[in-house]
């Protein structure tokens, strides 16, 4: 795995409402990672558009570089939006980030088909299964942070 550190997850929901936004950075105010999932809607819309209703692939790559960020975007088949913004020292590979959107979208569908959460979309995502879950794969060390 590419030396890669995860600095915030968001999930954002069909009408662009923030579902949940996770800061896993010390260094960056929430606020920040908040800025940067609204503005990564703009450049998912336009790239949806362009790729037309019928495009299979739902990871969008690189979505754009910001300071000393990588903000990359995936987007379900119900039009539900994950952004991903890493501080990389080495280009990450496209392998490596499908699956990582891929662990965060089945931590997603476990927590749409429990019974028992609100599908109206409005509301944030506060199950603390769901938080530990996401927190596990942020906090996920990477190969040149664990030791021999």
């Amino acid at each position: 795995m590419s030396d890669i550190k995860i600095q915030s997850i968001a999930i954002i929901g069909k009408q662009n409402n923030p579902l949940y936004i996770k800061n896993f950075s010390v260094f960056h105010p929430d606020l920040k990672y908040h800025y940067i999932a609204h503005t990564s809607c703009d450049v998912i819309d336009e790239r949806v558009g362009a790729a037309g209703p019928e495009a299979a692939d739902t990871y969008l790559g690189l979505l754009y570089a910001m300071e000393d960020l990588d903000v990359y975007g995936y987007v379900t088949n119900t039009r539900v939006k994950f952004v991903v913004v890493l501080s990389v020292t080495n280009p990450v590979k496209n392998t490596v980030m499908k699956n990582l959107f891929k662990k965060i979208h089945n931590v997603y569908i476990n927590q749409v088909c429990n019974p028992f959460y609100n599908l109206d979309g409005k509301k944030s995502i506060v199950s603390k299964r769901f938080v530990a879950a996401i927190d596990a794969i942020g906090i996920t060390p990477s190969d040149d942070d664990v030791s021999p």
